[in-house]
């Protein structure tokens, strides 16, 4: 398992400071390897911030929930709920592009249970945006993309990536995958049962 540990180390500022014995301590990361093992790749952290960042999870969830302003107002949105208009397809459309943001974070080695959270969040989003008008209504508000970029940049790289997470990390989103597939089925289904009978 991969660790990083913190330590002082010590730098002189020139001959005159050497002079006076004046040292300024600084601190430096060092990532310490087990033999056989390979770094990781780690998100960039904000400086004076313990949150770490990543740039594409960052630019896709503003894309899709808050890139637009409502005049006058502060409520924001992005595309999200704009494709959700598109019957059946659009919300697979934004369902698949959050899906890939998971994917994403698992990458950065979020915690499995926060993945969890995370396809929870697009289920919820994808569930109720399903249902027309109210569902896009939904969407402004709860914005899942904008939550789980909130948990990526919390929980990314803290813990090391092993075959049994990626298992872990298959099976979530080929569970999701099939949970918004039937959901978006059932409602069109429905809607055109409803139709029928109402004509």
């Amino acid at each position: 398992m991969n660790y990083r540990q913190l330590t002082t180390a010590r730098s002189k500022r020139g001959n005159s400071d050497e002079k006076r014995g004046d040292e300024t301590p600084r601190e430096i990361e060092v990532e310490v390897l087990r033999p056989g093992e390979k770094a990781l790749p780690r998100a960039e952290a904000a400086p004076g911030s313990t949150t770490l960042d990543d740039p594409f999870v960052a630019l896709v969830a503003k894309l899709m929930d808050s890139v637009f302003r409502v005049p006058g107002t502060k409520i924001r949105f992005g595309f999200d709920p704009i494709i959700g208009l598109l019957p059946g397809i659009g919300d697979a459309a934004t369902a698949v592009t959050s899906l890939l943001l998971i994917l994403q974070s698992a990458k950065a080695r979020v915690p499995r249970v926060v993945l969890a959270r995370m396809v929870l969040n697009v289920l919820i989003n994808t569930g109720v945006g399903a249902i027309p008008a109210v569902g896009d209504i939904f969407s402004v508000w709860f914005r899942s993309n904008a939550r789980n970029y909130e948990l990526h940049r919390k929980h990314a790289g803290t813990r090391s990536s092993t075959h049994s997470d990626w298992l872990f990390v298959v099976a979530l989103l080929a569970g999701a995958l099939l949970v918004i597939a039937f959901a978006i089925f059932s409602i069109i289904a429905w809607t055109q049962m409803l139709a029928r009978w109402l004509s």
